[in-house]
């Protein structure tokens, strides 16, 4: 059943607020960077909701930094990524320099093959060793561990992984890096937030971003309404509600009235 236009238009607002505009393309250059930024500042004419934030790889941070400084539009950058294999020490070097270059925010991936063969203590002890460079009294910053739920694969070993990386200073729970399949599902987002309904009664305030083939509005809704009946206080918003996505935009854009199209060829 189509959801009726205000509740589309609804959402399409919603969305915008909670997206990381993302470009993580192996061949991404400084140009494809400013461009993407460009697009987090004006996504189309008389649109000015602006994005959650731009996330990218960590030797693009400082550049947006400056094309987005004082937009209020966050910098997350990406560490471990996307296979999850780096050594812990390349992991925290990488971690620390965006930091330094002015990274707002940090979606590092969880070692989840390393998870899966067993060795649940190093996964644990790279989510910990990061969160100790992102929490620190100088600049607090925002610590999502994407799991990669589609290869865990069943409710149960989700959960479990996610329990560890909230154990071990997650700000938020993030379902995929979008470069394997199957990405971002209903399923894995509703076992996340399971996880976060019980960081929040022991007092825990824990963020979901869920991201890969998030494409629609309409796909948009179905998680936006998941999280509102489990994050606390106000439902979803940008404080614990992320889409990581690049070719949402386009549909945001059009279900918010405007005929312009955001070309967008960097897909998460």
């Amino acid at each position: 059943m189509s959801q009726p236009a205000a509740d589309l238009h609804r959402h399409a607002a919603r969305a915008l607020a909670c997206l990381d505009l993302t470009s993580l393309n192996l061949d991404d250059t400084t140009e494809r960077i400013d461009a993407l930024c460009d697009r987090a500042l004006s996504p189309a004419p008389g649109i000015t909701i602006h994005p959650a934030a731009v996330c990218i790889y960590p030797r693009f941070v400082a550049q947006a930094r400056a094309r987005v400084a004082g937009s209020g539009i966050a910098v997350a950058a990406v560490a471990n990524f996307p296979s999850g294999t780096a050594s812990a020490d390349e992991v925290v070097r990488d971690v620390a320099q965006a930091i330094a270059d002015g990274a707002d925010e940090i979606d590092v991936v969880f070692p989840f093959t390393a998870y899966l063969h067993g060795d649940h203590l190093a996964a644990g002890e790279l989510v910990r060793l990061v969160s100790d460079v992102c929490h620190t009294d100088a600049r607090p910053v925002t610590l999502k561990v994407i799991l990669e739920t589609g290869m865990l694969g069943d409710s149960d070993t989700i959960k479990a992984a996610a329990a560890v990386a909230v154990a071990n200073g997650a700000d938020f729970l993030k379902t995929s890096t979008g470069k394997l399949e199957p990405a971002a599902t209903p399923e894995a987002a509703a076992a996340l937030l399971e996880v976060i309904a019980a960081a929040q009664r022991s007092g825990h305030r824990i963020g979901l971003k869920v991201a890969g083939g998030v494409k629609t509005v309409a796909d948009a809704s179905i998680y936006l309404d998941l999280a509102d009946n489990v994050l606390r206080p106000h439902g979803a918003e940008p404080s614990n509600f992320r889409f990581g996505a690049s070719g949402l935009l386009n549909d945001i854009v059009h279900e918010l009235g405007s005929s312009h199209e955001v070309q967008l060829s960097a897909e998460y």
